[in-house]
């Protein structure tokens, strides 16, 4: 009985390593010669081949993470260009909406005898908060620009009236600034509207 059982854990045994060489055909490099013997020649050439196949892979691999890699950088960057001009585009229209606010804060100065007659604590009150509005814009890069007598530049003024002159000297210039124009550095955010300058015939 005993010799039984033990013939029976051999012959299970010997099933479970056949079962694991099968198992493991896939990853030997072992060439045997016809004689059982290992050919190291034929092992060296597999293992040769193996390893050339590998790097190719690794190549391939590597090539398609750089590649996935560099367009993810240049995906980012565009992401932050666009990211950029829209708050670009944002703060102009913002500057553009408060633009009428401070036109009307200079027509009311221009009215110099009403200005003068108004209460001198509210009208220092005012003056105080335009202020902290422009050097706000100034802060941003927004500037005033146009004076009377400057050339008449078309890229930054808009004429809407002539205003006859006999002097030569005057010809072509500001006569009158309107409404102010503003810019963000060399941007033009609004040109001034103004009257122009020009000798009669």
């Amino acid at each position: 009985m005993k010799e039984e059982i033990e013939e029976k854990n051999d012959s299970e045994m010997t099933e479970t390593i056949e079962n694991t060489d099968d198992m493991t055909d896939d990853l030997t490099f072992e060439e045997l010669h016809e004689d059982g013997e290992v050919d190291i020649k034929a092992t060296l050439k597999k293992l040769r081949l193996k390893i050339k196949t590998l790097e190719q892979e690794k190549k391939e691999y590597l090539g398609g993470w750089q590649r996935a890699q560099a367009d993810y950088a240049n995906f980012k960057k565009e992401v932050d260009a666009k990211r950029k001009d829209d708050i670009k585009f944002a703060n102009r229209r913002l500057i553009l909406e408060i633009l009428p606010v401070l036109d009307a804060y200079d027509m009311a100065k221009t009215n110099k005898e009403a200005w003068d007659k108004v209460d001198h604590n509210w009208r220092i009150g005012i003056e105080y908060i335009f202020g902290i509005l422009v050097a706000t814009l100034e802060r941003e890069g927004v500037t005033q620009y146009g004076n009377e007598n400057d050339i008449f530049d078309p890229t930054l003024y808009e004429s809407v009236e002539s205003v006859e002159t006999d002097d030569e000297e005057k010809d072509t210039t500001v006569a009158q600034i309107l409404q102010k124009g503003y810019k963000a550095g060399d941007t033009i955010l609004r040109v001034s509207r103004v009257k122009v300058y020009q000798k009669g015939e």
